[in-house]
């Protein structure tokens, strides 16, 4: 009899603990991207693809349902990528629209499109103005633990479109294109209030 009842207080714990998070609600969020931003191409040089390196993200978010839910995120994003001793810095605003289902407890899987702003980009510190696009659109999708208030998410992002950016270097001899399209792991720890 004692088992079944300390069984029954630690199922009534963990459902506590869980179900602090499951609703509706928004706060704040960060965490850190281990990303590469594609290919880098030269006219005088192969193709070389990106040395993957870890930025940082910080944002807000509202979530809307709890089985079924609905979250919407606003981020800041700083991500970086190497290509032989230069990098291509990016800053960008992220705006993810993300519809998730609550498998079991605490944990849960989303998907849906992400929207980008890029805000800045430098390659080996110069600024360049030229990216076809400022707004490109990806995918993203992963899965969450979420505790009382706390939530830690974990999940992939890629770039739809080609979204190429072109200077020269070396007094106009190399033409250089660098696809700056997201792909990356993001991981993420939020905080309802």
């Amino acid at each position: 009899m004692k088992k079944i009842i300390i069984m029954l207080c630690i199922v009534v714990g963990a459902l506590q603990l869980t179900s602090a998070q499951s609703g509706s609600g928004y706060g704040i969020k960060g965490g850190l991207n281990y990303s590469s931003n594609g290919s880098y191409i030269s006219s005088a040089e192969q193709i070389k693809h990106s040395d993957r390196n870890i930025g940082f993200h910080l944002g807000v978010f509202a979530k809307f349902g709890s089985k079924l839910y609905f979250k919407p995120e606003l981020m800041y994003t700083k991500t970086s990528s190497e290509y032989n001793n230069a990098n291509l810095d990016i800053q960008k605003i992220d705006l993810p629209a993300l519809v998730g289902f609550r498998l079991i407890g605490p944990l849960s899987v989303f998907a849906g499109p992400s929207f980008q702003y890029i805000i800045d980009s430098k390659f080996d510190d110069i600024d360049y103005d030229n990216i076809e696009e400022d707004i490109s659109m990806g995918l993203n999708f992963g899965f969450a633990l979420n505790i009382r208030s706390i939530g830690i998410d974990l999940r992939y992002e890629r770039g739809f479109n080609t979204n190429e950016t072109d200077f020269i270097s070396n007094n106009g001899l190399n033409i250089v294109k660098i696809d700056s399209r997201p792909d990356q792991l993001i991981l993420s720890l939020s905080l309802k209030i």
